[in-house]
C-alpha cells in the first residue's frame, strides 16, 4: 500500500499507508532509532481504559458530543481487545513524559474512527487527535495513570497468583519434609541440626513477606494522576474531572483508582514506582537465596551436598555425558539478578523529577513491568518444573547429620562450652565420634551422651 500524507504542527509527513497511526508517530519513528525495546503493550492497552474513560466523563460533562464519544468508546475497545495492536511502534526510548505513545494512541484512535465512519485517514474529521481524543488531557497526567493502570493490572493478574502458588508449594514441601532431621549450616559450615521442613518454611515465609510487600505497596500505585494535565494544576480541565474519570477507570478496568489527592506530586514524582520496585526487589533477594539453598543442597551426585533430589527436565552438558544440571535454579538466580539490575534503573529514574515533571518515566514502568513480568514467570515455572518434585536424599542427609560435630551444642548446658569444645576438637583432630571423643574424656557416660544429644530433641521433635 503506497504511504499517505499526514500533517501535525510541524508540517506534512509521509506515514505508511496501511498503519493508522500518524504524523507524530512518525517523526518518533524517524527522530528515535534506539534499540528494539518496544513499549509494552500494556502500557498501550491501559491508555484505551484512559481514553475511553476521558471520552465518557468528556461527554457527561458536556464537553464532547455524544457521536463523538460512541466512536471513541468504540475504538478504544478494540485497543483494549488487541485489535490495533500492529499500530504501535515506537520504542520505550522518546521522550520522558511518554509523549510520543500518547499522541501514538491519540491519533491510532482518531484514523480508526475515521475509517469507521468512511472518512480520509489523517484527516481529523469527525475525531481530532487533540481536540476530542486527548480532551482534558496531556501527557503529563495519562502517561503516569496509565502507568499504574498497567502495573496494578500486571501485579493482579500475573504476580500475585503466580507467587500464591509458589508459595502454597513451598508451604506443602515444609509439611512435608517436616520430620526429616538434618544438619543445619551457618557461613557455609556445619551448625547444629533442623529439620528440611524447617528449612523449607523459611523460603515460604520468604515469599509470604514479598507478597505482603508487594501488597503493600498496590495502594499508591491505586492514586492516579489524571486530570492535573500539564502541571499538576487542571488546566484544560472540568473541575469535576478528576473525580470522576478516576471512577470510571475503577468502573472499566474492576481496579479501584482514586483522584491522586496531591497531582503536583502524581507529576512531578514517581515514588509509588519506586516503592513498587522495591517490593519486587525483595523478592528477587528471596528468590536468589531460595535459588541457591536449593541448587547447592541438590549438588552432586555423589561429590556435592546431594540432600535434595531435584528434578531431571532436560541433559545438562554437550560433552560430560549423563549430566543434569539445577537449570530452574539457575533461571530463578538470573531473573533475580536481572529484577535487582531493574530496580537500580528504576531507582535512578525516579530521583529525576526536576521542577514539575519526572521525565524518565518510559524507563520506569518498561523495567517495573518486566520485572514483574519475570518474577511471575519464574515463580509458576520454578513450581512446576522444580519445587513441586524435590524429593530428600534421606541418606545423604543422616550420613551427614551423624557426622556433623555441631551435635555437640546440645552437650553446653550438661558439661558447658569450654568442655564441650574439647570434645569437638578431639573428636575432628583424631578423626573420631562425638561419643567417643567423650568417652575417652571421662566427660559424660554413654547412657548420658545419648540421652543430650539427641538430633530429634535438638528440634523439637520429641520431648527434651
Amino acid at each position: 500500500m503506497e504511504n499517505r500524507i499526514e500533517t501535525d504542527s510541524l508540517g506534512d509527513i509521509e506515514v505508511p499507508g496501511d498503519k493508522l497511526f500518524g504524523a507524530q508517530t512518525q517523526r518518533s519513528l524517524e527522530n528515535f532509532r534506539i534499540g528494539s525495546q518496544i513499549m509494552p503493550i500494556s502500557v498501550v492497552h491501559a491508555f484505551g481504559y484512559v481514553k475511553k474513560a476521558a471520552a465518557i466523563v468528556n461527554e457527561e460533562l458536556g464537553l464532547l458530543a455524544k457521536e463523538k464519544r460512541d466512536l471513541i468508546v468504540e475504538a478504544c475497545d478494540a485497543l483494549i481487545a488487541g485489535e490495533l495492536d500492529e499500530h504501535f511502534p515506537l520504542v520505550v526510548w522518546q521522550t520522558g513524559s511518554g509523549t510520543q505513545t500518547n499522541m501514538n494512541v491519540n491519533e491510532v484512535i482518531s484514523n480508526w474512527c475515521i475509517q469507521k465512519v468512511g472518512g480520509k485517514l489523517g484527516s481529523k474529521d469527525p475525531i481530532h487527535p487533540n481536540d476530542d481524543v486527548n480532551k482534558s488531557q496531556s501527557s503529563n497526567d495519562t502517561f503516569p495513570t496509565v502507568m499504574h493502570i498497567a502495573a496494578m493490572k500486571m501485579a493482579k493478574e500475573k504476580l500475585l497468583p503466580n507467587l500464591h502458588i509458589l508459595l502454597k508449594a513451598l508451604q506443602e514441601k515444609a509439611k512435608e519434609f517436616m520430620e526429616i532431621v538434618k544438619t543445619g549450616r551457618t557461613h557455609l559450615m556445619d551448625a547444629t541440626p533442623l529439620t528440611l521442613g524447617q528449612e523449607f518454611s523459611g523460603y515460604a515465609m520468604q515469599i509470604e513477606n514479598g507478597i505482603k510487600a508487594v501488597e503493600k505497596a498496590l495502594p499508591p500505585i491505586s492514586e492516579i494522576a489524571l486530570g492535573g494535565t500539564a502541571v499538576g494544576t487542571g488546566i484544560n480541565s472540568h473541575p469535576k474531572y478528576a473525580k470522576r474519570v478516576a471512577e470510571v477507570i475503577s468502573d472499566l478496568t474492576g481496579y479501584t483508582f482514586i483522584s491522586a489527592p496531591n497531582k503536583f506530586e502524581a507529576l512531578a514524582a514517581n515514588d509509588a514506582m519506586v516503592e513498587m520496585s522495591g517490593a519486587l526487589r525483595r523478592i528477587a533477594c528471596s528468590y536468589m537465596k531460595i535459588g541457591n539453598d536449593i541448587r547447592m543442597l541438590g549438588s552432586g551426585p555423589r561429590c556435592g551436598i546431594g540432600e535434595l533430589q531435584l528434578p531431571v527436565n532436560e541433559p545438562g552438558s554437550s560433552i560430560m555425558p549423563g549430566k543434569v544440571n539445577p537449570t530452574q535454579c539457575e533461571a530463578m538466580t538470573m531473573v533475580a539478578a536481572q529484577v535487582m539490575g531493574n530496580d537500580t534503573a528504576i531507582a535512578i529514574a525516579g530521583s529525576m523529577g526536576q521542577f514539575e515533571l519526572n521525565v524518565f518515566k518510559p524507563l520506569m514502568i518498561y523495567n517495573l513491568l518486566r520485572s514483574m513480568l519475570l518474577l511471575g514467570d519464574i515463580a509458576k515455572n520454578f513450581t512446576e518444573k522444580c519445587v513441586s518434585g524435590i524429593e530428600p536424599n534421606k541418606d545423604r542427609i543422616a550420613y551427614h547429620l551423624q557426622n556433623s560435630l555441631m551435635l555437640a551444642t546440645a552437650l553446653n548446658s550438661k558439661i558447658g562450652y569450654d568442655k564441650a569444645s574439647q570434645i569437638v576438637k578431639k573428636a575432628y583432630q583424631e578423626n573420631k565420634t562425638l561419643k567417643e571423643a567423650a568417652l575417652e574424656l571421662n566427660l559424660l557416660s554413654e547412657k548420658e551422651f545419648d540421652e543430650i544429644v539427641d538430633p530429634k530433641k535438638m528440634v523439637g521433635l520429641t520431648p527434651s
